[in-house]
């Protein structure tokens, strides 16, 4: 695991690649299975349907920017890791108002996207440390 994350700190570019797969991820999961099981996850269909839309928002950004930026990239990756940590605290919020209707199940879903996404955000912030 730790050869991995050096690898992607040697090659930030590439983050862009698995900030936009995971993105690409989330936004399927939220929109095709959770929106279609939402009696599970507790959050009603509307609220996951605008997370997918910023999910898959985040897809194209990320995916455009590992294919288009040559230089500079460091402010784009600063950017993405921003919003995703800004996506994490919406989520949270989420789940906090909701919390009355949110399941075991929900709360076990978001809880590992929100450990995924910081995670990757902490491997972002190292590469932006290392690049400065």
């Amino acid at each position: 695991m730790r050869n991995i994350i050096s690898q992607l700190i040697q090659k930030p570019k590439t983050l862009f690649l698995v900030d936009g797969i995971g993105a690409f991820i989330t936004a399927f999961l939220l929109f095709a299975v959770l929106r279609t099981f939402n009696e599970y996850v507790g959050l009603p269909a509307t609220t996951l349907t605008y997370l997918s839309a910023v999910a898959a928002g985040f897809c194209i950004y990320s995916i455009s920017c590992f294919f288009v930026v040559k230089e500079n990239w460091q402010h784009y990756l600063r950017f993405i890791s921003i919003a995703n940590l800004l996506y994490c605290c919406v989520t949270i919020g989420l789940v906090v108002y909701h919390y009355p209707t949110v399941t075991m199940l929900g709360i076990a879903y978001f809880s590992g996207e929100i450990i995924v996404i910081c995670a990757l955000v902490s491997i972002e912030l190292k590469a932006l440390r290392k690049r400065n």
